[in-house]
């Protein structure tokens, strides 16, 4: 069966969604997008959502500040996408992009919200880096500068500096790449949050040093803290400080908790993965599932429970 796009404010099938080679969004790079997750419940009775609201809500904030608009409210965008997901018949996990362009034809980089135009697709998705420990690098390429490009609006065009970075650490023999900012503190990877942990404490830099305000981060330093009682701290992370942590791992809508065996061939914890970071791993594991009562309100179903 042809997947259905959501695109140009109805639900078409994929070869119907199309744009120009001459659209600004593909030109320029004009446009931001969101990352959302759907687990299968234990039970394959249900697909639930991860923190739909927040992503969403995140994305009409991307837009904003690039004077671009979604199709209708939060609430209207997430119907949108539980319908999309209804409509494709998902039960089992999956990805959700939905992005917002400028999709003028004409010719110069403006930002202008009456050309916005929101397309939404979904795929299925398992590991998007390894469930096995990963080797990292320390980029030479730098993360660019909240005043250049905004992060916190995740743009299309600033992936372009993620896509150097990391095809820099794969031609080293890296995984994944981290990026610096241009003072020489840890920013972020390509597209996934840096934790450390050191004497047992959790640390990991504040969004203000040029990375995305993270919705899988800001969900994990709640469960740390609140749930499982791991002391946490956000502060400013050096180069060096990767290199003489206890443990480490990146985390991400794509990524989730992927543990980092080396930094620049510096063995991590003796390469193994960590005690904290395994009791994170598998706390998180069990709220995405639905396991966890007290979380549920951070789930949101696309299947019509029984009865109504």
């Amino acid at each position: 069966m042809e997947p259905v796009i959501y695109f140009k404010g109805d639900f078409r099938p994929e070869h119907e969604a199309i744009i120009s080679v001459r659209s600004r969004g593909l030109n320029y790079g004009l446009g931001c997008f969101a990352g959302i997750r759907g687990y299968r419940s234990d039970d394959g009775s249900q697909l639930n959502l991860f923190r739909l609201d927040r992503h969403v809500r995140r994305l009409e904030a991307g837009a904003h500040i690039l004077c671009l608009r979604l199709p209708g409210t939060v609430e209207e965008v997430s119907n949108i996408i539980i319908e999309l997901l209804r409509r494709n018949g998902v039960r089992d996990d999956v990805y959700v992009r939905p992005i917002v362009f400028a999709n003028s034809n004409e010719l110069s980089p403006l930002l202008d919200p009456d050309t916005s135009e929101t397309a939404i697709f979904c795929m299925p998705l398992g590991r998007y880096l390894s469930s096995e420990p990963i080797d990292v690098g320390v980029s030479s390429w730098r993360r660019v500068r909240e005043n250049a490009l905004p992060a916190r609006a995740k743009a299309t065009g600033g992936y372009l500096n993620s896509a150097l970075a990391r095809r820099e650490a794969i031609d080293h023999g890296y995984t994944e790449a981290i990026l610096l900012t241009e003072d020489g503190h840890v920013s972020e990877g390509s597209a996934e949050h840096v934790f450390i942990v050191r004497d047992g404490q959790l640390i990991s830099p504040p969004s203000t040093e040029d990375n995305l305000d993270g919705i899988t981060r800001q969900s994990l330093i709640t469960l740390a803290t609140e749930d499982l009682h791991i002391p946490f701290v956000e502060r400013s992370i050096g180069r060096t400080e990767l290199y003489v942590a206890d443990e480490m791992f990146l985390c991400g809508t794509g990524a989730e908790i992927t543990p980092v065996r080396s930094v620049d061939r510096r063995p991590i914890g003796g390469g193994r993965v960590g005690p904290v970071t395994r009791r994170l791993a598998a706390h998180f594991e069990a709220v995405v599932r639905g396991r966890v009562a007290s979380r549920k309100d951070w789930l949101t179903p696309v299947w019509p429970e029984q009865g109504q």
